[in-house]
């Protein structure tokens, strides 16, 4: 479940809820980016509701993903027109107060007259207070019901500490030595109006972070046209069942994933794949919802409902990434827990050495001191460092055509030293066509062999065996359902029709079921060495044929192994082929490291060995057979035309089908990395050289202390150096 909460806002928010649903077996993970909490777990929505309220916030639950990411965008504008007005107003009072001191104007309380003239500016101050720093008033008192503290409660007390004093000063001047009747009502107001001009420049940079989900959102119909026994009519999205065929004009956007029934167009799919050119649909062919027709007409009927469809499965996949944590974020987050209190401490201790130790007049020194230390502080910049990144990239890798599962696979992908490829479907096209066929036995006519080849391997989802299966198609080999089947994961298949035992794979499996009349394989040395795969067929113990099955190499694969290479990573193939044909494909794309021969679970075992010798490994595949290995790999990258097992496993998913992308994958995750960095050193630096400057360290040296409204601007500066920092992964060249 998702849950929208408004009420967030530094890192020490995020610590609280996600707190909150410590113990037992649910989980929530809190994106404070785009002010969002993921609970998964055996609980129900109410309950969850309710934990949250427990951690000081209000929360309601995201039901309609379309509808949520429009209201949340009208909160934010109607957020951002209330703190910049609440930053007009505050601002509007605090400069020409501020500029009076700086023009020579007494700021000191030192008359009846000036009693009454600050005291008149003092409940102006007030007002505009409570005004302009309402919702901080609200957030500290949420916290405390709670007993806890957040980014509000060091503002608040910040501001109401100057407000307070010099108020006190007003009524009664008399308890204070002459020099200390400071008034300080301008920095009050000051630094309100500076931190809401700050959020209001922050919401509208953020707002940018999640462009790319938007527009993924943005691109779910809300209506189709369905055709029923009366004619077209205009439904809602939500009205239609599987099964209900519907009609696609030119230039409309697929409503539900389905497959064409009748026309033939082009669509756009560079949206979901990153995909340049359109693809030409006919009839059998699947449609993803949120693509877009060409100039054709379709009808297609309805294979998945609106909660089902690839577009929506990847939009929740990149809402999760975007949520998810890095291991560099969750160290910031046990910080920042403890982060509000420490530096209330710190504020506390600094004020009282001024004031004990301090030169005169020590009482406003020291009140400088505290209201500086509080507002310098607030842990807003290293609360958004880490998230921030995560959005703006995950977003950006969307837009490429990749699907990232969890911030974590960026974080270990930016790492990587070695990449390890399978063979059929990601170094080669994965359309693999028949190409020669050698009858061994004059018995068997090639009709009867296509029949029961195609037979058997209609069961099987290897991309060897869909060209197996559509060669039997073009000469309306007819298919009988075996009595027994079985798939040999890495060598091939085995089953019975009519009473026939048939083999059909490679020698390994020939070895296995104990094949005569091998002499003939010498031909299949041949193909091998022309880059062809030979398939052996046997009936009843007996080899009686072969095939030769040609898989193109992908256009650009040599380019992109050439762009990790240079990039010093390690190329390795790894493949179930046979030595001579992996060798072949290996040689035209300019990989000199290949392993042949392998089966599954012994793909894993050499995703393991390199690991033993301290690489980071990242593994792409598109099968079943490469799950195990794509599970062991650091960093498991899975062909988005592969199968569904195959993508589960992965943590990261290329949509388009061209190589080049995973350069992009490994170079957005190490831009990202750097990003992040950047985001944590500022932050970091900020609050480390903020704070003892806001204590006064460099009074000695210069005579002066930090103003309070100087800390005021640094602080919400901070913030938006963050977000527009992060912002730079958008554009960042990735080549």
């Amino acid at each position: 479940m998702t849950f929208y909460v408004p009420d967030m806002s530094c890192a020490s928010c995020v610590a609280k809820i996600e707190r909150a649903f410590t113990g037992g077996a649910t989980q929530a993970v809190v994106n404070l980016a785009d002010k969002q909490v993921q609970v998964s777990g055996g609980i129900d929505a109410a309950t969850a509701i309710n934990l949250i309220a427990q951690a000081g916030y209000q929360a309601e639950l995201v039901e309609d993903a379309k509808a949520a990411a429009q209201q949340k965008r009208l909160n934010d504008q109607h957020e951002y027109r209330q703190r910049m007005a609440q930053a007009a107003l505050g601002l509007g009072l605090g400069v020409p107060l501020m500029i009076w001191g700086l023009a020579g104007g007494d700021m000191m309380v030192s008359s009846v007259s000036q009693q009454l003239g600050w005291g008149v500016v003092g409940v102006l101050t007030a007002l505009v207070m409570l005004t302009t720093g309402r919702h901080f008033y609200q957030g500290m008192w949420r916290a405390l019901k709670v007993g806890s503290s957040n980014m509000d409660t060091l503002i608040v007390l910040g501001t109401s500490a100057a407000w307070l004093y010099s108020m006190v000063v007003v009524l009664l001047p008399q308890w204070f030595p002459a020099g200390t009747r400071h008034v300080y009502f301008e920095a009050s107001v000051m630094i309100l109006g500076l931190i809401n001009l700050g959020h209001a420049l922050e919401l509208r940079a953020r707002g940018k972070t999640s462009e790319a989900v938007q527009k993924l959102i943005g691109m779910q119909s809300s209506t189709a046209i369905r055709i029923t026994s009366h004619g077209d009519e205009e439904v809602e999205i939500s009205m239609l069942q599987l099964g209900d065929k519907l009609r696609l004009r030119p230039g409309d956007r697929v409503a539900l994933d389905g497959i064409v029934v009748n026309g033939s167009s082009t669509l756009d799919e560079a949206m979901l794949t990153g995909e340049p050119l359109p693809v030409h649909k006919q009839s059998g062919d699947p449609l993803s919802a949120g693509t877009v027709n060409g100039n054709g007409a379709l009808v297609y009927q309805v294979t998945a409902l609106a909660r089902d469809t690839r577009l929506a499965k990847i939009i929740q996949l990149v809402q999760q990434a975007q949520t998810s944590k890095m291991p560099i974020g969750r160290l910031t987050d046990k910080i920042a827990a403890y982060f509000v209190p420490v530096v209330v401490l710190i504020a506390l201790i600094a004020a009282l050495i001024w004031y004990l130790a301090g030169p005169a007049p020590q009482l406003s020194h020291a009140l400088v001191v505290l209201t500086s230390v509080l507002i310098i502080a607030c842990p807003c910049a290293l609360g958004l460092a880490t998230p921030m990144s995560i959005m703006v990239a995950v977003g950006r890798a969307a837009q490429l055509g990749i699907l990232v599962k969890n911030g974590e696979a960026l974080q270990t992908a930016a790492a990587v030293d070695t990449v390890v490829l399978d063979k059929t479907g990601t170094v080669t096209e994965g359309k693999p066509q028949v190409t020669d066929i050698l009858l061994l036995d004059d018995e068997i006519s090639e009709m009867t062999l296509l029949s029961a080849l195609g037979s058997l391997e209609q069961h099987s989802e290897h991309p060897l065996a869909a060209a197996m299966v559509a060669r039997a198609k073009t000469v309306h080999a007819v298919f009988t359902e075996p009595e027994f089947f079985q798939n040999h994961q890495g060598m091939g298949i085995t089953g019975r029709i009519n009473g026939q035992g048939w083999v059909a794979g490679n020698r390994a499996l020939m070895a296995q079921q104990q094949i005569t009349g091998l002499a003939a394989m010498t031909r299949a040395d041949d193909w091998a060495d022309a880059g062809k795969t030979p398939v052996f067929l046997a009936c009843d113990g007996q080899l009686v044929a072969m095939v030769a099955i040609s898989d193109p190499v992908k256009i650009d694969a040599k380019a992109a192994i050439a762009r990790l290479r240079k990039r010093n990573i390690r190329v390795v193939m790894l493949t179930g082929d046979n030595n001579q044909t992996a060798a072949a494909v290996a040689k035209q794309v300019g990989i000199d490291e290949v392993i042949a021969n392998v089966l599954p679970h012994q793909k894993q075992a050499q995703i393991l060995a390199l690991q033993q010798q301290g690489r980071i490994v990242a593994m792409v595949g598109d099968g079943i057979n490469d799950t195990p290995a794509l599970v062991s790999a650091n960093v498991g990258i899975a062909m988005g035309t592969g199968t569904e097992v195959a993508i589960e496993s992965a943590d990261m998913t290329l949509l388009s089908h061209q190589l080049t992308v995973l350069g992009d994958a490994l170079a957005l995750s190490r831009a990202t990395m750097g990003n992040i960095k950047q985001n944590l050193f500022g932050a970091f630096i900020y609050n480390s050289l903020g704070i003892p400057v806001a204590a006064g360290i460099l009074f000695p040296l210069t005579g002066m202390l930090l103003s309070p409204v100087v800390a005021g601007a640094a602080m919400a500066l901070s913030s938006l150096t963050v977000v527009s920092n992060a912002n730079r992964l958008k554009v960042v060249k990735l080549h």
